[in-house]
């Protein structure tokens, strides 16, 4: 299985720390090597970065530790691969075009004999079932509205469609427009929401202690959602299975 990592924020944030820890289960602490990626929203803008060699040993994820672009909102990915080769065209996040704007979405799961009839707008690249549900769910949501619909009117078409591929096996995943963030849970998925008064954080995967208190102002805000905790005390919360969430500016939504 794979690992998924997500930031939502009400402030442009940087995900060094997260993505420190998260980048050593890409083949050092984890088994999953078999490619990552990462993508950053800035405004209707998108910086979206792939690689099939494993996260741990790759000088492009190494580059990105240390070089803290900001944005509110994150998704990044480290893969075990089950369904299509290792390969650049299988690396996740995939990225598609909706009303305007970039839709950015990674899996954690298995979905067995999923071949959803696809229209020529949406096509998969690669050969992952991952890349066949999320062309689905953009095929999906265009039909559903005529024109570009609220986040809250999103949520509601999501949970009508997420069963309905759901049912095919496991289908943990992060979804975002640069707006919020989706998170669906089958089996195992985590959040936590960092505010003031900001405390310290320690790295599960990584020794790195960082105090946040130190790094952030009273108004910024930020949700974390990852497969397992990414550090050790913090308090994280599990989501339910069957669970779908949408965080928007830092905070999950009623």
């Amino acid at each position: 299985m794979c690992q998924l990592l997500g930031l939502n924020c009400a402030t442009p944030t940087d995900a060094s720390f997260s993505f420190t820890g998260f980048c050593q289960r890409g083949g050092n602490t984890g088994e999953h090597a078999d490619g990552w990626g990462i993508a950053f929203f800035e405004g209707r803008g998108l910086r979206h970065f792939v690689d099939h060699e494993s996260a741990a040993n790759s000088r492009m994820a190494a580059f990105l530790q240390t070089y803290p672009l900001k944005s509110k909102n994150i998704i990044a990915h480290v893969r075990k691969a089950t369904v299509g080769e290792v390969s650049l065209e299988n690396a996740h996040p995939f990225v598609r075009e909706l009303w305007g704007r970039h839709w950015v979405f990674a899996h954690n799961g298995d979905l067995k004999d999923y071949f959803p009839r696809l229209h020529t707008h949406y096509l998969p690249v690669g050969s992952t079932d991952s890349e066949r549900a999320f062309c689905w769910l953009m095929q999906e949501l265009a039909k559903s509205h005529a024109g570009t619909p609220s986040v809250a009117e999103l949520t509601l078409t999501l949970r009508e469609l997420v069963p309905q591929v759901a049912q095919f096996g496991t289908f943990n995943f992060l979804l975002s427009n640069g707006e919020a963030l989706w998170a669906h849970c089958s089996t195992k998925l985590h959040y936590l929401v960092r505010q003031h008064p900001f405390a310290q954080a320690t790295l599960v995967d990584h020794d790195w202690t960082v105090n946040f208190a130190e790094l952030n102002q009273p108004g910024d805000r930020a949700a974390v959602v990852v497969t397992t905790p990414l550090t050790t005390n913090e308090q994280w919360a599990a989501f339910e299975p069957g669970e779908l969430k949408v965080f928007v500016d830092g905070l999950p939504q009623a």
